[in-house]
């Protein structure tokens, strides 16, 4: 197979974490008798700095032509200003737009040699395997109106919560036929008790559960869900839930694991053109240090060869020499190890 990835490296440890993710499939492009052929391209703060834009149109034009697209990180204290007219956030959400992704998938498995760096006591933590499924195009983040004016001598900011029938079930349809291949249990989180844009979700999410009675449907109130991520984690299999919801509820998740910098993500939509990411961000203190973890780079890795490039052997490879590094005691400083950047990817290139 023949195949073009864009890689944006971003801001911070993005670039350290990206270069050993490029490393992984170079290993599987000689293995397997593949050519990845990768353009790299600035997105997030660096592309400000450079172009006075987080997302230039040539960026996003050479995203779209590509196969897939590897992002590191974005963002950083230097862009932090408020006001600022672009910001690398602004990037990212630009070009999930852009790409016509819907769905944020953020698997969160917890691997037995790791369960004493959660928070969580182990017992809490066996057989935690989980999909959550995130909304990415409505909502809060692009509902309109918002902004900022005066009204009756008083400064307001509006953000206006909005959601089509139809992104509601394209993404509800994604997460049950992802349960179709796991435990078979969709929990569709909402507010529906205060929020109308929760009470449409909820009829969606029925409607579809109708057509799927082979999965078992639950409902669930987003702070009952928060509460229940920490108390009974393994009780979960596929989460779906809108933008905002999602993007809380997936931070939270991370920490069952024991480092962000475990955990990958793909954003998907209706083209084979997919956004693969680490759900850390950019890490600014320890930037350049050449001590982050890649795992979570190179998880994504594996699920850009198995969503956009339907290379299934080639990603369970990667999944497997993970988890036998793990296994085998291979850390960096985020789990309790030594190891660099560069020889943690080492040891999981040793075992594929």
């Amino acid at each position: 197979m023949k195949a073009n990835i864009v890689l944006l490296p971003g801001d911070g440890i993005g670039p350290e974490v990206v270069g050993e993710a490029v490393r992984v499939l170079d290993f599987i492009a000689s293995k397997y008798n593949h050519t990845f052929e990768y353009k790299e391209r600035l997105m997030g703060g660096c592309s400000i700095d450079a172009y006075g834009s987080s997302l230039t149109d040539e960026t996003l034009a050479d995203c779209q032509s590509a196969d897939a697209v590897l992002l590191g990180a974005v963002g950083g204290p230097k862009w932090d200003d408020p006001t600022a007219k672009d910001r690398p956030e602004r990037g990212l959400l630009a070009l999930r737009k852009g790409l016509g992704v819907f769905a944020n998938l953020r698997p969160v498995k917890v691997h037995p040699a790791l369960m004493e760096w959660s928070p969580l006591k182990p017992e809490k933590l066996q057989g935690v395997d989980i999909l959550v499924v995130r909304e990415l195009t409505g909502g809060l983040y692009f509902g309109w109106p918002k902004g900022r004016d005066v009204k009756d001598g008083r400064e307001r900011a509006v953000d206006t919560l909005e959601y089509y029938d139809y992104e509601i079930r394209r993404v509800m349809e994604l997460a049950f036929n992802l349960a179709k291949g796991r435990k078979k249990k969709v929990t569709s989180v909402d507010k529906a008790n205060v929020l109308e844009s929760s009470r449409l979700w909820r009829q969606i999410a029925t409607k579809v559960g109708k057509e799927n009675p082979d999965i078992e449907l639950e409902h669930t109130l987003v702070d009952t869900a928060s509460m229940r991520l920490i108390t009974g984690p393994a009780w979960m299999d596929v989460i779906v839930t809108e933008n905002m919801f999602g993007d809380i509820l997936t931070d939270e998740a991370s920490v069952l694991a024991g480092s962000m910098g475990m955990l990958p993500s793909a954003s998907l939509g209706e083209s084979t053109v997919g956004l693969y990411e680490p759900i850390h961000g950019s890490a600014p203190d320890i930037a350049g240090k050449g001590i982050a973890n890649p795992i979570g780079t190179i998880l994504s890795t594996a699920m850009l060869l198995r969503h956009s490039l339907k290379l299934e052997a080639e990603a369970t490879a990667i999944e497997k020499a993970v988890e036998e590094t793990i296994t085998n005691g291979a850390r960096t400083a985020d789990i309790g190890g030594k190891l660099t950047t560069r020889q943690m990817a080492d040891e999981i290139i040793k075992r594929m």
